[in-house]
C-alpha cells in the first residue's frame, strides 16, 4: 500500500517539481514516480511515508497554481471491503470506534496501523464490498471534536481472486484476538491496547500537585504522554475533597515506568518550588486479588524488591478495603531513582499475577457450554467487567475504578471460580444463567475521569 495517485496536477508539473515538493515537505524520496498527463503515480518506501503524504499534501499544497490531490492508487477491481481510517483523535476510546464501525455493516478485522502522526490510523475490513462503500460515503469527514476523519480505500488482494478464504467474523479470533500486539501512538490507541489484555499503572498522586502535572493548558501531561508513547487518565473530578487522586497510565511496561518517573519528577520539582517539606512518595494501587501473590510466601517477594531496590514498602491494610474500593495502596518510600526501580518490580509481579488471572479464566471460559467470553467482550480493554445491575453502584463508588466485590483477604486456596468472580466481576460458574447479558465496563477508566493526552 505504497503506491499513491497525486491528481489534479497542471499539465506544465514535471517529475522534478513532484520531487522537489516531497523534499520540502520532508517526505523520503520516492522510488518511483510515473508522471501523466494531469496526474501522477508515486511508489513511497513504506505505508508509514505513504500515510505521511497523504496526509500532508493532500487538498492542502497548491502546485502551479492547483490545489494537488493525494491518495491510495487502488485498481476498482481491488476497491472492496477493505478502507482505511486517518486522523483519528488520540484519546478516543475503542468502544467508540468500534460503535461507529459497527453503524455501516459487520465489522470482520481492525488493524492499527504504526505511524510517525499524533493521531491514529487504522485498517479495517467490513463484510461485503457494499458495507465498505456506505462506510467510506459516511465516514469521510465525519467529526470527532476538532478532528475529521479522513478515509480510503485500501487494496483488497482477496478480491481479485475467485475463491476467497473462510473469513473470520466478529467475536471470532479475528487478528485482534489473538493477541499479537500491536505498536501504535499515543492516545487511546496506544501499543498493546488492541484486543491484547492491558494492565495500567494506577498511581495515587496528591491533589495539590494535579495542576503541575496537568501544566498550563495541559501541555505538561501532553509532554508526558508524547515521550513516553502512554495514555494518561487524571480522575481529578472523582471523590471531590479527597487529599488524593489516581492516575491510570495505559501503556507498554517500559512506557508506564517512564510516565511513572516523569510524574514523580514533575511533583518533586513542584514541591521544592513550594517548599513543601513533606516526603512525597510513590504510591502504586493494586486489586487487592494481585496483593497476595506481590507479598509472596512470608514476605519473600516484597522483602527482595526492598533489598534489591534500598527501598521501604508498606501495603494498605485489608480493614480500608470497601465494597467499592477493592485496591489497597502499596506505599513506597526511597529516592526518586529507588522508587523508580521499585515500580518496575512491582509491577512485573502484577502484571505476571494478572496474566495468569487472565489465561485461567480464559480456560474456565472453555468449561461453561455456549459462553463465549471474547464474544461478550469482556475483555476487549482487557480490564474487568460488571454485571449489568452492579455497573451503576461502581460508577458511583469512591474512585470510581473498580467494580463491587466483597471485602475479603487474599487467599490463594480460592478456586479460580470464586477467586476470578471477585476479581473480573465475573459471577462464578455455578451461579451463571444460561443466558447471562454482561456489558463491558472498564473500572479503570471512570465515566467521569478526564483523559488528557
Amino acid at each position: 500500500m505504497n503506491k499513491l495517485y497525486v491528481g489534479n496536477l497542471s499539465p506544465s508539473v514535471t517529475v522534478e517539481d513532484l520531487e522537489q515538493l516531497f523534499g520540502e515537505r520532508n517526505l523520503p524520496p520516492a522510488e518511483q514516480v510515473l508522471l501523466k498527463t494531469g496526474y501522477a503515480f508515486v511508489d513511497f518506501p513504506d505505508q508509514n511515508s505513504a500515510i505521511k503524504a497523504i496526509e500532508t499534501l493532500s487538498g492542502k499544497v497548491e502546485l502551479h497554481g492547483k490545489l494537488i490531490e493525494v491518495d491510495y492508487s487502488v485498481p476498482k477491481k481491488l476497491r472492496s471491503r477493505k478502507i482505511q481510517i486517518r486522523n483519528i483523535p488520540p484519546h478516543l476510546q475503542w468502544e467508540v470506534l468500534d460503535g461507529l464501525l459497527a453503524q455501516y455493516g459487520t465489522v470482520e478485522n481492525v488493524e492499527q496501523v504504526n505511524t510517525d502522526t499524533e493521531t491514529a490510523v487504522v485498517n479495517v475490513t467490513y463484510a461485503t464490498k457494499e458495507e465498505a462503500k456506505v462506510a467510506i460515503e459516511k465516514l469521510t469527514g465525519h467529526q470527532f471534536d476538532d478532528y475529521s476523519l479522513n478515509v480510503s480505500y485500501i487494496m483488497d488482494t482477496d478480491a481479485a481472486s475467485p475463491v476467497q478464504a473462510p473469513r473470520t467474523r466478529r467475536g471470532g479470533r479475528s487478528s485482534r484476538d489473538q493477541g499479537t500486539p500491536q505498536p501504535g501512538p499515543s492516545g487511546g490507541f496506544g501499543s498493546p491496547r488492541l484486543r491484547q489484555p492491558d494492565f495500567p499503572l494506577r498511581m495515587l498522586v496528591p491533589t495539590q500537585f494535579v495542576g503541575a502535572i496537568i501544566g498550563k493548558e495541559g501541555l505538561t501531561i501532553k509532554n508526558v504522554t508524547k515521550q513516553t508513547q502512554s495514555k494518561v487518565d487524571i480522575h481529578r473530578k472523582e471523590n471531590a475533597g479527597a487529599a488524593e487522586k489516581p492516575i491510570t497510565i495505559h501503556s507498554t511496561p517500559e512506557g508506564c515506568s517512564s510516565a511513572c518517573r516523569m510524574i514523580l519528577d514533575i511533583m518533586q520539582k513542584e514541591a521544592n518550588e513550594t517548599k513543601t517539606t513533606e516526603e512525597i512518595p510513590l504510591k502504586i494501587l493494586a486489586h487487592n486479588s494481585l496483593v497476595g501473590r506481590l507479598i509472596g510466601k512470608e514476605g519473600r517477594n516484597l522483602k527482595k524488591i526492598e533489598e534489591e531496590t534500598g527501598t521501604k514498602i508498606t501495603i494498605s491494610s485489608l480493614q480500608d478495603l470497601t465494597i467499592y474500593n477493592p485496591e489497597r495502596t502499596i506505599t513506597v518510600k526511597g529516592s526518586l531513582e529507588a522508587c523508580c526501580k521499585a515500580e518496575v518490580e512491582i509491577m512485573n509481579k502484577l502484571r505476571e499475577a494478572y496474566e495468569n488471572d487472565i489465561a485461567a479464566i480464559n480456560q474456565q471460559a472453555n468449561l461453561i457450554p455456549g459462553l463465549n467470553l471474547n464474544a461478550l467482550g469482556i475483555f476487549s480493554s482487557g480490564l474487568p467487567v460488571l454485571p449489568p445491575a452492579a455497573a451503576a453502584a461502581a460508577a458511583a463508588g469512591p474512585r470510581g475504578a473498580v467494580p463491587p466485590v466483597a471485602s475479603a483477604g487474599y487467599n490463594p486456596f480460592l478456586s479460580h471460580s470464586s477467586h476470578l468472580s471477585g476479581l473480573y466481576g465475573v459471577p462464578p460458574a455455578s451461579a451463571m444463567p444460561h443466558q447471562h447479558s454482561v456489558r463491558p465496563l472498564s473500572p479503570l477508566q471512570p465515566q467521569s475521569s478526564q483523559t488528557i493526552t
